[in-house]
């Protein structure tokens, strides 16, 4: 073997300064790949600005907070609405009659204004060929407090819990 050696000796140095030129050759162009990249990655990080990435992240970081703790916010105030919502009389129920089966028209209502928890507010207008009689009645929870309910403010309060307006 060391025989062989000695016979081929400038034949493996050739073969290995070949090899070593190549590779030279081949480190050199990874160099410029990576001076290349090197400059790219520098111009992404520093910005047209002057910016660097890391400020750039840490200011839209700062951006979302804010954004979140905003939209908590809004959560918060939505909740409010909606809770002042049932106070407000939003449920409605309308019933036309005649007193009176045999004598005018529909010219008689019963209208029930009540909020989220079926209490408000119910009026009845009676009309007669002496005039009309407007008369107004509490309602707590859908149930009469002081007064009694007719028939037809009893249909009233029903359609508005049920939100629901009869064809005037």
């Amino acid at each position: 073997m060391i025989f062989w050696l000695k016979n081929n000796i400038i034949v493996i140095s050739l073969t290995a300064s070949i090899m070593a030129f190549f590779l030279l050759i081949i480190n050199f162009f990874f160099f410029l790949k990576l001076r290349k990249i090197n400059k790219k990655l520098k111009n992404f990080l520093s910005g047209k600005n002057g910016k660097d990435l890391e400020g750039f992240l840490m200011e839209q970081n700062d951006k979302i907070r804010t954004m979140d703790k905003e939209i908590q916010d809004l959560f918060d105030i939505s909740g409010k609405i909606h809770q002042l919502s049932f106070r407000g009389m939003h449920k409605t129920g309308l019933i036309r009659f005649n007193p009176f089966k045999d004598i005018g028209g529909d010219q008689s209502f019963a209208i029930a204004l009540l909020d989220g928890k079926n209490s408000g507010l119910l009026i009845s207008s009676l009309h007669t060929k002496e005039g009309t009689r407007v008369y107004a009645k509490p309602v707590v929870q859908g149930k009469p407090t002081k007064y009694l309910f007719t028939e037809e403010e009893k249909q009233a309060i029903q359609m508005a819990i049920l939100n629901k307006m009869s064809k005037i």
